[in-house]
């Protein structure tokens, strides 16, 4: 089989094939994690981001090349999770930028196209770091360009540059410190060659397997909300179990039904999902076939409705015209509150784990009527979506990069309505400098940091982004952590404890950091956070 140019169709598929196969492979992804603690989220970060432009792509029609790129870029633009995402989505952005114009695409042209993507991702980025997803961009771009000189078949092109992403990957711990202490290669380069990997299977016809096509395609029905009308109100999803399954008479049979359909399987189950307004005929044609089960319809214009009055409802409970509002993001019911106490207007759930999109900070910041908005990311791998959502505003928005809990804690603080915007952003960002976060976890794998033997399950002190202690027992990794953070120029110290510590062993620690720590006031909050036993914040 002889592939020598892409087209409209060819591309769509080898985007969602791309998305499948990530998120097939999401967890061996987030198992990269240099840190070995339970928050690894790159991999899913990146599965959402290329989720939302597979929604993108299936909820509009997209008659050209450059249309099907742009709709996948424009949707990983609002869907883009953690820095990982962003940079994803910046590099579909360049690749949409690289075939502008074009009708078919030879090696030639998507070498051109890769190398766009590159660039483009390159200047998105302040700081750019080698030995991470960017590398393997580059150079892997880099070289599609020479292999385009030769090699006209797609499909074997694609599988060079894969060959050469990998080698590339594996060098990535000589290129970062971290990767190689960890014992781990790049976790946003891995999942770019998993992408590629699905892509390349779109043209060979070795596609993901049925299950991974279930999970693909229910996130994108439960998104599949399109902004005004609806032309097919009804989502509509069985399995037929039959004997001998013929799918491209099932699917022929259907097609003029609606939009949105996916018909997968083999000979003896086949798996149909399709947004129309005749569920009970499409029905029937199943039955033709076979039993059917698993039966699922959702009227989406009644959801779409309802999320719309919802939303009005949360815009109009909004003070109005005020001068100021605050977007902040954490987790944990104990931190949610008491952040709505410095009258922060819209709590995003999220953090560690469940890094907010792009999308997410647009419609916060939507709902609030305000001459200023401060958003508070409040951990850094998501500081660049807030960014970004900043840019797609047409409002007065100021990102304080806030890189914990208590640096958001510390910026409201901060804050005076009576200063100006500018004076605000100033002083918050001052005061930023001034807070220091210690964080108290548990790893999830083996490992060594710094020359430190990490165990499964051990207990992890991280101050300052960096880990300060290992051990069994919480309460002498808390400590130990503390003594390594807690200076003589230090006034406040503050607790907060999560969900899975009990209140008495946090009242307990709050007794031995009085006594170790006498000129230093100290404070204990419930957070409620998930994952991490202590945030302790010390200014």
């Amino acid at each position: 089989m002889k592939v020598e140019y892409i087209d409209q169709q060819l591309l769509k598929q080898m985007l969602i094939a791309g998305a499948q196969s990530l998120e097939a492979n999401k967890e061996v992804v987030n198992a990269l994690n240099v840190f070995p603690v339970p928050d690894g989220d790159t991999g899913t970060n990146m599965s959402l981001t290329m989720q939302s432009a597979v929604k993108e792509i299936k909820s509009n029609k997209g008659d050209t090349l450059e249309e099907v790129a742009s709709l996948a870029a424009n949707g990983s633009l609002m869907g883009a999770r953690g820095n990982s995402g962003v940079i994803l989505s910046q590099l579909l952005r360049g690749f949409a930028k690289g075939i502008k114009g074009k009708e078919k695409l030879t090696t030639k042209d998507l070498a051109i196209a890769l190398k766009t993507a590159s660039d483009t991702a390159y200047k998105a980025v302040m700081k750019p770091v080698e030995g991470t997803i960017l590398t393997v961009a580059r150079e892997s771009a880099e070289k599609a360009v020479i292999i385009a000189k030769k090699e006209k078949d797609i499909i074997v092109f694609i599988e060079k540059i894969i060959v050469e992403a990998e080698e590339i990957l594996k060098r990535t711990p000589d290129m970062l410190k971290v990767l190689k202490e960890a014992g781990v290669v790049d976790s946003g380069g891995k999942g770019l060659i998993y992408i590629y990997l699905g892509a390349l299977g779109a043209l060979t016809g070795n596609i993901p397997t049925t299950e991974d096509l279930e999970i693909i395609q229910q996130t994108v029905q439960h998104e599949d909300h399109v902004e005004g009308a609806i032309e097919f109100g009804y989502c509509t999803e069985f399995i037929i179990t039959v004997a001998e399954a013929n799918i491209e008479e099932l699917k022929n049979a259907i097609k003029d039904y609606g939009d949105s359909m996916l018909v997968v399987g083999n000979e003896n189950v086949v798996k149909v999902h399709i947004h129309t307004n005749h569920p009970g005929e499409v029905l029937e044609h199943g039955l033709k076939l076979g039993d059917l089960r698993d039966i699922k319809i959702d009227n989406m214009r009644l959801q779409h409705r309802n999320e719309n009055f919802e939303e009005v409802a949360e815009i109009r409970s909004k003070k109005q015209n005020k001068q100021y509002g605050f977007v902040t993001v954490t987790m944990g019911q104990g931190l949610t509150n008491i952040f709505k106490d410095f009258d922060v207007d819209y709590v995003i759930e999220g953090g560690q784990t469940m890094n907010p999109s792009t999308q997410d900070f647009v419609k916060a910041i939507n709902t609030i009527d305000a001459a200023t908005i401060f958003i508070l990311p409040n951990n850094s791998n998501i500081i660049m979506a807030a960014n970004q959502a900043k840019t797609i505003s047409n409002k007065d928005i100021r990102v304080i990069p806030t890189k914990s809990v208590p640096q958001g804690i510390t910026a409201l603080m901060a804050f005076n309505l009576e200063n100006s915007p500018e004076d605000n952003e100033v002083e918050m960002l001052e005061a930023i400098q001034n807070v220091k976060t210690a964080q108290v976890t548990y790893a999830v794998r083996d490992t060594s940091y710094n020359d430190i033997a990490i165990r499964e399950g051990d207990i992890l002190g991280i101050g300052e982004g960096e880990i300060q202690g290992v051990g069994r027992e919480l309460l002498d990794v808390s400590i130990e952590l503390l003594n390594k953070t807690v200076t003589e120029e230090d006034e406040i110290i503050t607790i907060f404890y999560g969900e899975d510590t009990e209140e008495e062993a946090a009242s307990l620690l709050k007794n031995r950091v009085e006594e170790l720590f006498p000129d230093c006031d100290v404070e204990l909050y419930y957070g409620g956070q998930p994952l991490y036993y202590y945030i302790f914040s010390i200014e």
